[in-house]
């Protein structure tokens, strides 16, 4: 199996979803105890340099789920402004970590906007329900002009 940037991506919104529903005092020993899990799961990982690329996107998705879970709340509040008559709390837990990562990505990444919403409205299709694309694909895109020079705006 190829492991790719999508692959850490989901292994992310996995992390944050568990976490979101069952909030550790630890986050770096939930990250672990998810490893620990996927280990058993996984009986080939392609050799040293199959070990080697899966190593480096564990770092990929670490770094996403450490960098969303150290600003939640912030991040939480500046999604809140982007949807009409909804709280983050009213969110599917999995909408919620898909907007998080995203919302993370978009801020603290040089990954194209359009590739970090494109991945995002993948994932929520891929995770939850195909009608949470629209609400995903809008509240990102809407961050995005935010916070990234280069979105597109509505002008």
């Amino acid at each position: 199996m190829t492991i790719t940037r999508r692959q850490a991506r989901e292994w992310a919104v996995q992390m944050l979803t568990a976490i979101d529903l069952n909030r550790p005092d630890d986050i770096n020993a939930a990250i672990a105890d998810f490893w620990a899990q996927m280990d058993t799961l996984d009986e080939d990982d392609g050799g040293l340099e199959g070990a080697h690329i899966r190593n480096r996107l564990k770092e990929f998705a670490d770094e996403r789920v450490i960098g969303v879970m150290a600003s939640v709340s912030e991040i939480d509040a500046e999604l809140s402004s982007f949807m009409e008559h909804w709280d983050m709390f009213r969110l599917g837990t999995v909408e919620r970590a898909v907007l998080r990562l995203g919302a993370w990505e978009l801020k603290n990444t040089d990954v194209p906007y359009g590739v970090i919403i494109n991945e995002a409205v993948d994932l929520v299709n891929w995770f939850s329900s195909p009608r949470s694309r629209a609400l995903v694909n809008g509240v990102l895109d809407k961050y995005a002009k935010t916070v990234r020079s280069g979105a597109p705006s509505d002008e």
